[in-house]
């Protein structure tokens, strides 16, 4: 059902439109049907076909006592005579549809069995007793149908927001878990920098009185690690660490074709390409283009069945992009030869982290030449960006 219907039979102008209309179909025959006679239909079956009829406009408020109104007024219309010669169901069997998918059971059920012993009771032959029973019979299933048709929606829409509010959750705990192994990287980098500092001051008062020109180099070296060391340090996040976790030295871009040779180990032919001259990166853009190329590889295998897959480097200006294409044939195919490759994050979250931590981005989707497979998009800087310092 469009929005728009599904708004307006929600709203309380379709309760007082389908009650106009009921009142409409139960006033026709006497309207246009006319007597053997020729003599004018009593009035009493113009009130009663209309007092029948227009309480369900409050159906959805009083369900039960709209069904009782409708059924009193629909049994007193051959109180009167004379009359066109109908039966005055509609309004009675929408009302008790209504309160069937309306009404808790310790209210539907007496009154649904007081409406047909009502309706047997005032019917003037069985054939027209077997057609009531069968009609209101039939309301009531529809109404029970439509409730438990709503109570599945309802049911469906919950889990659906329960599933959307722990998918949430899992990707903040994946991001959590990304940043703090991020964390562990920069505190590896950090270390290094620290301690090359720290060995050339020891060793620049040392040579400062019998070699000016290495104490200079020592202090010049010490300045350039240390403002390389500041800017690594400005673009951290704050993060959670986990100084428990035991160190290992981080892997490097360099590292790249071992990495290769592990995975086509797992069952994957993997080549590569590089475009432009390679040129120095910071420590951590590094080990983020390790980490970006692993956990591509690792999704490739486990999730991507694909034959082979390349990694391409294209080294520009002002920044390395990293592209990882394959030739899988669909997500959610599980090769099973994965499963011994270590992992360097928690899928797209861990890329788009691994990459923002070093002032780039990261995106995944199809890949740009629309063949078959998937690509994993990265572009990260060569030189520190700009950053404010914190007070």
């Amino acid at each position: 059902m469009p929005p728009s219907l599904r708004r307006l039979a929600g709203s309380p102008w379709s309760e007082a439109t389908l009650a106009v209309v009921t009142a409409a179909a139960q006033t026709a025959p006497l309207l246009f049907v006319h007597s053997d006679s020729g003599r004018p239909w009593h009035w009493w079956g113009y009130v009663v076909a209309v007092a029948a009829s227009l309480p369900l406009a409050a159906r959805r408020r009083a369900p039960a006592l709209v069904l009782l109104v409708c059924a009193t007024f629909a049994g007193l219309y051959d109180l009167a005579a004379p009359l066109a010669p109908q039966p005055l169901w509609y309004g009675v069997l929408i009302a008790l549809h209504g309160m069937a998918s309306a009404s808790p059971p310790r209210v539907r059920i007496p009154v649904f069995l007081a409406i047909c012993a009502g309706g047997l009771a005032s019917v003037g032959s069985p054939d027209t007793a077997t057609r009531g029973v069968v009609l209101y019979v039939a309301a009531y299933a529809l109404g029970r149908a439509s409730a438990g048709s709503r109570a599945e929606a309802a049911a469906l829409a919950e889990r659906a927001a329960r599933l959307e509010r722990d998918r949430q959750v899992d990707e903040e705990r994946a991001a959590e878990r990304e940043r703090a192994q991020i964390a562990r990287d920069m505190h590896d980098v950090l270390a290094h920098s620290i301690s090359l500092m720290v060995v050339q001051a020891e060793a620049g008062p040392v040579a400062l009185d019998t070699d000016p020109t290495r104490a200079s180099a020592a202090f010049g070296a010490i300045a350039g690690t240390g403002r390389d060391a500041l800017d690594q340090l400005r673009r951290m996040l704050a993060v959670l660490k986990d100084e428990d976790d035991p160190r290992a030295p981080q892997p490097t871009i360099h590292d790249l074709p071992a990495l290769a040779r592990q995975v086509a180990g797992a069952g994957l032919e993997v080549g590569s390409t590089t475009e432009g001259e390679p040129r120095p990166v910071p420590a951590d853009c590094g080990a983020a283009a390790y980490r970006i190329v692993q956990e591509a590889l690792t999704n490739v295998v486990k999730h991507a069945g694909a034959d082979r897959a390349e990694v391409r480097l294209r080294w520009c200006d002002d920044g390395l992009e990293i592209r990882v294409v394959d030739d899988g044939r669909g997500a959610g195919k599980d090769l099973g030869a994965g499963k011994d490759l270590p992992s360097g994050g928690h899928g797209l979250i861990g890329l788009r982290e691994r990459a923002a931590a070093c002032g780039g981005t990261a995106t995944a989707g199809p890949r740009e030449d629309r063949l078959p497979g998937f690509e994993v998009r990265a572009r990260l800087p060569l030189a520190a960006p700009e950053v404010g310092v914190v007070a």
